[in-house]
């Protein structure tokens, strides 16, 4: 299918400064859990975006200085010459297909711990450092010496950016992270010296940075601004400053690069925004400079993107998650091949990679961060071992990426689903406030199989282990998925507690089947702690019930911590009337109220109630799987038989969707016996000479 022409100024080139990119796919700077613990990983993962056809691609974070860094959190370092072979190799990589070679600079400021350096931290303004986990030191304010020290920093990072072989220099001044903004913020910014007050003085040491940025590089490196939009609070750096500060300083960098305030509001999840959620944010900025600006949003839709081009609101496309779910995003629009893109679904599991200081992963893109590591490739697969044919039972997420991946190794894939629709949970889940766009977990991989000759999928088709040996698959995957628990066993609770059966019980299966309760008073208890008992609390207030929320742990949903929503989910529950009881859990459940004790001191209060709703754990719907081992089905002629997904191991979609990956890239390959399943780098060690004289 031939491009359609209304997205062909998604293809034309853009001078960047003194370099020119070829498309207007501009992939923003984002971290990846990799850093400078995994750089063939990161460089793997960017070359394949450079094959995948962007015209722009950026670096992580990437600290240029030991008295700025950001442990826990694994981010490049460029702290000195030695760095540079490793982030070389990571611009050759980006470059490998004619795209621009970003890197992203980042001095943290106030922000910057230095748990790992134990170096004093540096600040604009001294004070308690503003971390996500409030470690307990504070920053010394930088006195004139300082600064002086700071530029010399940024020059000898700008010296090994271009050494290294970079075309662009980002200047992080966004998110609250960089200490660009917070010289620009009079949130962080109390100073009385010539660098602070108005607002010519708060942007005097970024203009510094940029001439000696152009000084150090000749003029031959392009430069980024990545500034924030609007950082809130009766002293941030709002948006009416940004655009002020746009309009004195148009010419200043050779992009600029627009960013929400936060990071959790740049990059919130689809629950909570939408694509383009920026776009009033960044509306008539662009007629403030000549200079062209990139923004995010999202962004998954060419018609969208031309929208933001064609009217002026954008001159690039800026995508970090877009980028990661289908890092072929850009050559499939210039194909024409839309049915073919993988669509982000905004579940942030990408961020809670760095977040947890894990290798990152993705929903959709299974094989992100696994190009190095295990060899997996987003868009084309290894061929087919000797064997023929695989059974898959169960079309959840686990079942569709299993069929898919081994339908494109070639192999002859029958998919059972023992109900009408195909998706398992995310056909559930789809349902429930605020996670449409899940739905594309199924769409995308259903989507693909429908045109596949060796994909035959059959509905309704409950299978039993005698149906299953009688197939005459060569290879099976059971991946029957896991249901919720009807008791309070979780994290708390290892056994049951007692419960009176008089009262109404309910699961997140009850509630997606329809089956919740209406104008009742409601206890849900969530010993999840991830999105769902809070999604599942916004559809019982819309039924009509007053709902209380339980949880032991210190704050709602803490593990959305690692996906930027816990802020936003406790503001949504605030403001539709949920009563929250936290560090509280059901000790008994009585035929009209909960005992509740406080898991700190074992007090003991009375809840009222009329329902119950348990979100806890799930239980792996595996008897299938037993039952069809316990028959001989080596007899059978079957070559393996595995138990895959949720249905061996509950997670969430993106463990699903990865395990059904593992497993089709597993078929007809040899046993590992105890090697590791992935490569790694190993810390090289230095002499050791000791650095005193």
């Amino acid at each position: 299918m031939p491009r359609d022409p209304r997205h062909d100024i998604l293809f034309t080139p853009l001078q960047i400064g003194p370099k020119t990119a070829k498309n207007r796919f501009y992939q923003v700077p984002h971290c990846n859990g990799g850093g400078y613990r995994d750089p063939s990983a990161v460089v793997e993962m960017r070359r394949t975006k450079a094959e995948g056809g962007w015209g722009v691609i950026f670096t992580e974070q990437t600290e240029i200085h030991p008295t700025s860094e950001i442990t826990p959190f694994i981010e490049q370092h460029l702290w000195e010459d030695k760095d540079i072979p490793a982030l070389a190799r990571m611009a050759e990589a980006m470059k490998s297909h004619g795209a621009l070679a970003g890197i992203q600079l980042a001095y943290s400021g106030i922000n910057g711990p230095n748990l790992y350096s134990r170096e004093v931290p540096l600040a604009v303004t001294g004070g308690p450092i503003l971390t996500f986990t409030s470690d307990p030191v504070q920053a010394r304010t930088m006195d004139k010496q300082d600064i002086r020290d700071l530029r010399r920093w940024f020059r000898n990072a700008f010296r090994r950016s271009q050494q290294a072989g970079f075309d662009l220099i980002c200047l992080y001044g966004a998110h609250g992270f960089g200490i660009l903004q917070h010289f620009l913020s009079r949130a962080t910014n109390h100073r009385t010296d010539e660098y602070g007050g108005s607002l010519e003085n708060r942007g005097r040491f970024l203009r510094e940075v940029v001439e000696d940025l152009r000084e150090t590089t000749r003029g031959e490196l392009a430069v980024s601004l990545r500034m924030s939009l609007h950082e809130a609070g009766a002293y941030g750096f709002s948006n009416a400053e940004l655009r002020d500060f746009i309009a004195m300083h148009g010419e200043l960098p050779d992009i600029w690069d627009l960013a929400h305030g936060t990071w959790e509001n740049c990059s919130g999840t689809s629950r909570f925004k939408p694509e383009g959620a920026q776009e009033d944010l960044v509306r008539g900025i662009r007629e403030l400079t000549p200079k062209p600006v990139v923004g995010v949003g999202r962004f998954t839709s060419p018609d969208a993107m031309v929208r933001q081009i064609r009217s002026g609101v954008l001159d690039f496309i800026g995508a970090a998650r877009p980028s990661i779910a289908d890092p072929f995003l850009p050559l499939k629009v210039e194909e024409g091949r839309y049915e073919d893109i993988r669509e982000c679904i905004g579940c942030n599991i990408c961020v809670s990679g760095d977040m947890t200081q894990g290798i990152s992963r993705c929903t959709q893109n299974t094989a992100f961060m696994e190009e190095w590591r295990k060899g997996w490739h987003p868009d084309r697969a290894r061929p087919r071992g000797a064997s023929e044919s695989v059974l898959i039972v169960g079309a959840g997420p686990t079942g569709l990426e299993a069929a898919l991946q081994a339908a494109k190794r070639g192999y002859k894939v029958t998919l059972a689903e023992a109900t009408t629709t195909l998706g398992g949970r995310v056909a559930k889940e789809r349902a429930l406030p605020g996670l449409s766009a899940w739905g594309r977990v199924a769409d995308f991989r259903t989507g693909q199989m429908a045109v596949m000759p060796n994909v035959e999928i059959y509905r309704d088709s409950p299978l039993t282990a005698e149906d299953i040996l009688a197939m005459g698959a060569d290879h099976v995957a059971i991946a029957t998925g896991a249901s919720w628990r009807r008791d309070a066993v979780a994290r708390l609770h290892l056994h049951p507690i007692p419960t009176d059966p008089a009262m109404a019980v309910y699961t997140p299966d009850d509630l997606m089947a329809g089956l919740a309760p209406s104008g009742q008073t409601v206890a849900l208890y969530d010993d999840d702690h991830f999105y769902m008992g809070s999604v599942l609390a916004e559809l019982l207030v819309a039924r009509g019930n007053r709902v209380h929320f339980i949880t032991p742990a210190v704050k709602v949903a803490e593990w959305t911590d690692n996906t930027l929503e816990q802020g936003t989910i406790m503001r949504r529950l605030l403001e539709i009337g949920v009563e929250i009881h936290l560090s509280k859990a059901p000790e008994a459940i009585g035929a009209t109220e909960l005992t509740l004790g406080c898991t700190w001191t074992g007090r003991q209060t009375a809840l009222p109630c009329e329902a119950v709703v348990h979100v806890t754990s799930r239980s792996p719907n595996d008897g299938l799987f037993h039952a069809a081992r316990a028959l001989d089905w080596r007899e059978a002629g079957i070559r393996s038989l595995h138990l895959i997904g949720d249905a061996a191991a509950p997670g969430p979609i993106a463990w699903a969707t990865y395990a059904g990956r593992a497993w089709a890239e597993g078929l007809d390959q040899p046993d590992r016996g105890d090697a590791l399943a992935f490569r790694r780098e190993i810390t090289a060690l230095e002499p050791g000479a000791s650095l005193l004289p």
